[in-house]
């Protein structure tokens, strides 16, 4: 099937997320006993407490949120990455969901992501519920039949039918000879880097590198060779 689609149909995102709020203290007493009741599920130590589990609260559309999503897609000879990315969630979506909407909008374009079925693309949407975005069509699930679902994942596709486990993307990268997205920071840092380093442009450049190995990964899954590093471009545009 991956042969019979073409590669510039293809949006290739990652998303990073971080607790809502910087640190357990300082969620509302509402919020405070809905975290202290899910971190009593998630607990695996005797230790573990609402607060020492809190920066894991990022991995939760209900108690994170998105601070940066990167796409890259094929333009002709390269493969163009652009990053949205902002202290206000709700203007970093919105400006996503513009360009979704503008761009990706017709029945050939596809999303793809790592594990992105069962995290990015849930998330994303869930999120602009929360922030009033309209979710554009190529996310919202609502009353769709599966094969009417323009989602690819990476994670999925290397599983071909085996659910029982999770294939990171640094594995899959390792094994292909793709170049690690994970030589700075990983998906676990995340929080640390936003809420107490305040380094933002640390955490794009750690989500462009997670969209191109995606797209090297489907590159290999196709039996095609790797993006060489000159043809990668990173844009604001």
């Amino acid at each position: 099937m991956l042969d019979t689609i073409l590669l510039d149909n293809i949006l290739f995102l990652d998303i990073e997320t971080v607790p809502e709020q910087p640190a357990y203290e300082s969620l509302d007493s509402r919020m405070a006993k809905l975290w202290d009741k899910k971190s009593e599920r998630i607990r695996q130590m005797e230790s573990d407490t609402p607060g020492s589990l809190y920066m894991r609260a990022g991995i939760y559309a209900e108690f994170g949120k998105i601070i940066c999503i990167s796409v890259g897609s094929f333009r002709k000879e390269e493969f163009r990455i652009k990053s949205f990315a902002d202290e206000d969630e709700r203007v970093l979506l919105s400006n996503f969901a513009q360009m979704l909407t503008t761009y990706f909008n017709r029945q050939e374009h596809l999303l793809c992501a790592h594990n992105g079925k069962e995290f990015d693309f849930p998330f994303i949407a869930r999120r602009m519920l929360v922030n009033g975005v309209r979710i554009p069509s190529i996310l919202d699930l609502s009353g769709k039949k599966p094969w009417e679902v323009n989602h690819l994942d990476t994670m999925e596709l290397w599983k071909f039918g085996d659910f029982k486990n999770y294939t990171s993307l640094d594995l899959l990268a390792a094994i292909f000879n793709i170049q690690t997205p994970k030589d700075d920071i990983d998906g676990s840092m995340v929080g640390k880097v936003y809420w107490e380093e305040h380094d933002l442009k640390r955490i794009i450049s750690y989500c462009c590198k997670d969209v191109l190995t995606v797209a090297q990964i489907i590159r290999r899954y196709r039996g095609e060779p790797l993006i060489p590093d000159e043809k990668v471009v990173i844009t604001d545009a």
